[in-house]
């Protein structure tokens, strides 16, 4: 039979406190070719319509249903940052869930291509110690310097809270003396 020596401590509620998409301007290329492979086929449809009554029309489906597919993947695509894990939610048909835990964040960088800091937009790249996602991408996030001031907090109260600190080892040249 189990002794209560010591009590369990209560559990600490897990709040949320960003949540959001990756935008749609990181497939602006992506998009630019099927408007272009658009107007392509309209352009090439126009002879034969006059003789087929615009049956050519329906290859204009093509990168509509291109345009569509890439639009929902990335609308599936969600990133939610709680109080102790980093979530995210991705899939069409099948769903995927990946969660790292806020302490296993070991480093994270901010970065603002040119053309996403024109819309407001920014990339995360998370360096952690979880086995199963050592790193991680946020791309084309909106209001990206907040996020990661709300990331950075969130880590450190998290690591706080359960009492983890990261070790930095020094590469060391075989034959050097360690003075």
């Amino acid at each position: 039979m189990p002794t209560e020596d010591a009590p369990i401590p209560a559990a600490v509620a897990e709040t949320s406190l960003w949540s959001g998409h990756t935008s749609q301007w990181v497939h602006f290329w992506y998009y630019f070719l099927c408007i272009l492979l658009a107007v392509g086929i309209a352009f090439a449809a126009t002879i034969p319509a006059i003789f087929t009554g615009g049956l050519a029309y329906l290859a204009l489906l093509i990168p509509l249903v291109m345009w569509l597919i890439r639009w929902w993947a990335t609308k599936c695509t969600t990133y939610e940052l709680t109080s102790q894990r980093l979530r995210i939610r991705s899939g069409i048909l099948n769903k995927k869930v990946d969660e790292t835990e806020l302490f296993r964040v070991r480093d994270y960088t901010m970065e603002q291509p040119f053309l996403l800091r024109l819309v407001g937009l920014g990339n995360m790249t998370l360096i952690t110690s979880d086995a199963t996602t050592p790193t991680l991408i946020m791309r084309a996030i909106p209001g990206i310097e907040s996020v990661r001031e709300k990331l950075r907090a969130a880590v450190q109260n998290e690591r706080d809270r359960k009492r983890v600190r990261q070790m930095d080892v020094d590469n060391v040249e075989d034959g050097a003396s360690l003075h």
